[in-house]
């Protein structure tokens, strides 16, 4: 692997970044289930469904990405009068560090992918949508929004997935009005077209989309820049960043030049979504004054992480650092912030991994944990622990609790090989926790009673289990605390 160190510094300046993104916004419907048989009526399998995931797709996941990687993003889009547009709506309003504006156009139908998965491959999958044009006030509101927020945005990205937001001249105007404010303007296209695009910072076509904008063969790297080349003179644009999947990446500027940037070696799970975190890290980049070739060294660095993802995956800051410093992706930090977190968990749902949870304060680790914890493992694939955080600690044990800090505890807990994940949580319960992650298996210590367990009828409602560890007698942490006062 190639050695990235000298990007390290640029990750923590992606926090500064201010980025304005417009475009197609989308549903994504993943529905997971196991295959066991035909179906006797075609020669079809039948998938028995197990659980069913929704998430931002198309320019929301951009968002995504942005969002993951630290940077405040303003974002504008149109969705129809709909269930699945409402949908988008609430997924939008839980995104942190973002702006949101949906505008809602009524005879628009919201874009819904539907995937259907089994065993970590896609069996089918279903769009439901209508690519209409804007009308004329939903048009002029939505530029409108896009004037007055360019103005505090040093980059704008126009994420076109053809669904009608961005055509009749409305990705021209943003162009434009961004070029009059000063801001760059990264666009990932759609389509034959590209004239619309012109006067662009960036252009992020694929293989594919450079061959059907220009009509040249894309077989070769010569062919490549020399179709990229092509693009830049006829729409006027400052640079071509070409994305070519397993290949890696090739940067064509206007002035000539052009930088190459081989793909990192990643196991490949799922390619969906790849481009958007292109894009994004772009972005971010750029509107952090990073240098334009270290942003495509980024952002092909990103890119090798989601590809190792399931779905419609994101690259956090966290982990675009942890590669940078050699280490591998899976041997990153195991205290993790609650959307990443998430994130692992799904990640390991997908690969079909068992995930355990169990939750306390875990203040003066004693054996008597260190047991609970390596029974628990043993019958899970994946442990995660949820622990209450100082202010959840002092709620429930008193105001001279804890001991130490959420952090130390959080450190010791790390290191053991028992636990995969560790999140720290604000509540005086775990029950929100619980519901995010939906465990296979929750595990409390025997000194509880089912009934008492928070949680578990959640955990049996979903058809998980809950197991009481026997303790290691002898034990505990308010006895050890009252012992070195005395």
């Amino acid at each position: 692997m190639a050695d990235h160190s000298d990007l390290l510094a640029f990750v923590e300046r992606l926090k500064a970044a201010r980025v304005l993104c417009i475009g197609d916004v989308m549903l994504d419907h993943y529905v997971y289930g196991e295959v066991e048989r035909i179906s006797p009526e075609a020669p079809i399998p039948v998938l028995v469904v197990g659980r069913e995931m929704k998430t931002l797709g198309g320019a929301g996941n951009v968002l995504r990405n942005l969002g993951a990687l630290g940077a405040f993003s303003s974002f504008v889009s149109v969705v129809g009068n709909d269930e699945a547009g409402r949908e988008v709506g609430r997924l939008l309003a839980a995104q942190d560090n973002a702006e949101v504006h949906v505008l809602v156009q009524p005879q628009r139908r919201t874009t819904v992918k539907t995937r259907y998965i089994a065993a970590n491959q896609q069996l089918l999958r279903a769009d439901c949508e209508t690519a209409i044009s804007l009308d004329p006030h939903i048009r002029d509101d939505l530029l409108r929004l896009m004037r007055e927020l360019v103005a505090s945005h040093p980059v704008v990205v126009i994420s076109d997935y053809a669904k009608g937001v961005l055509t009749d001249g409305v990705a021209l105007e943003i162009i434009k009005a961004a070029g009059e404010a000063g801001a760059r303007v990264i666009v990932d296209p759609k389509g034959g077209d590209h004239i619309r695009y012109r006067g662009a910072d960036l252009l992020k076509p694929n293989r594919r989309e450079l061959a059907h904008a220009t009509g040249m063969p894309v077989a070769t790297e010569a062919d490549i820049v020399a179709a990229a080349r092509a693009l830049i003179e006829r729409c006027d644009l400052k640079a071509v960043l070409a994305s070519l999947g397993p290949e890696g990446m090739i940067l064509v500027c206007c002035d000539g030049t052009v930088h190459r940037e081989q793909a990192e070696v990643r196991e490949v799970y799922d390619v969906s979504g790849a481009g958007d975190t292109v894009v994004a890290t772009m972005a971010a980049a750029l509107a952090a004054g990073v240098p334009l070739i270290p942003a495509v060294r980024l952002a092909n660095i990103a890119a090798g992480i989601v590809v190792g993802k399931v779905g419609t995956a994101v690259a956090y800051a966290g982990e675009v650092a942890a590669i940078l410093e050699g280490h591998h992706l899976h041997a990153t930090e195991k205290v993790l912030p609650r959307a990443q977190a998430l994130d692992t968990v799904e990640r390991w749902r997908r690969k079909g991994l068992k995930i355990g949870f169990t939750n306390g304060c875990f203040d003066l680790l004693h054996p008597g944990h260190v047991a609970l914890l390596t029974r628990a493992k043993a019958a899970c694939d994946r442990l995660v622990v949820g622990l209450n955080s100082d202010a959840s600690t002092a709620r429930l044990k008193g105001p001279s609790r804890p001991v130490q800090s959420e952090r130390a505890r959080a450190t010791v807990l790390a290191s053991l090989a028992a636990v995969d994940l560790i999140i720290v949580f604000e509540e005086d319960t775990p029950i929100e926790l619980i519901r995010a992650i939906r465990p296979h298996l929750l595990v409390k210590g025997a000194d509880y009673s089912i009934d008492q367990v928070v949680g578990a009828d959640f955990v049996k409602s979903i058809g998980g289990e809950v197991m009481l560890a026997e303790l290691a007698a002898g034990y505990s942490t308010t006895a050890t605390i009252a012992r070195m006062a005395g």
